[in-house]
């Protein structure tokens, strides 16, 4: 009995390292996505900014975004996404989980931690699942964020927002505010 007992005290101590590298790879692999994302997307803007300005950005927003994240939420063979406590997309809202995180964000942001560098991740259980969850905060820069996220948002602008958007509540923002968060869930 004793000799099980420590058979099974040494599986667990020499797989603890295994689960700690293996979070660490998740994370770095979630990084990468993010980055991956973010740069298929902004490229997008860009093209649409020096385009037509704001209002084919919003084209784009509208039309690409959500495609861009299921090309690579394919790839990776997990969800990846945006999210927020103020979405512009409805399909954007938080789930419980994300909320609490976006929540999280907001009280080390008010301690003073930086935005750039802010993230989260967890394995949780879900559905009787376990799953690797993991969020990276998106702050809010004066250009070009505050031309279609700002307080004032020139009319045009915002009635192309209001006809895409009819349940925007992503305005209002100011430079380093946390306007959303990436989100990423990894089937484990």
């Amino acid at each position: 009995m004793k000799k099980i007992v420590l058979l099974g005290l040494v599986a667990c101590l020499s797989a603890a390292p295994v689960v700690a590298e293996d979070l660490s790879s998740r994370v770095e692999a979630s990084r990468a996505a993010i980055k991956g994302f973010v740069g298929n997307l902004g490229g997008e803007l860009k093209v649409a900014l020096k385009k037509g300005g704001p209002l084919e950005a919003i084209k784009v927003c509208n039309s690409k975004a959500m495609g861009i994240s299921k090309m690579h939420s394919e790839k990776n063979g997990w969800h990846i996404g945006r999210t927020s406590l103020k979405p512009r997309n409805f399909a954007n809202t938080p789930d419980a989980w994300e909320r609490s995180v976006l929540e999280q964000f907001e009280a080390r942001k008010a301690a003073g931690e930086r935005l750039m560098k802010m993230e989260h991740y967890e394995v949780v259980t879900q559905d009787e699942k376990r799953l690797f969850r993991y969020m990276k905060a998106i702050p809010t820069a004066e250009k070009p964020c505050l031309v279609c996220h700002g307080s004032r948002i020139a009319p045009a602008i915002a009635e192309a927002l209001d006809k895409r958007y009819p349940q925007d509540q992503a305005r209002g923002y100011q430079a380093g505010d946390i306007r959303g968060a990436f989100t990423i869930t990894q089937p484990m």
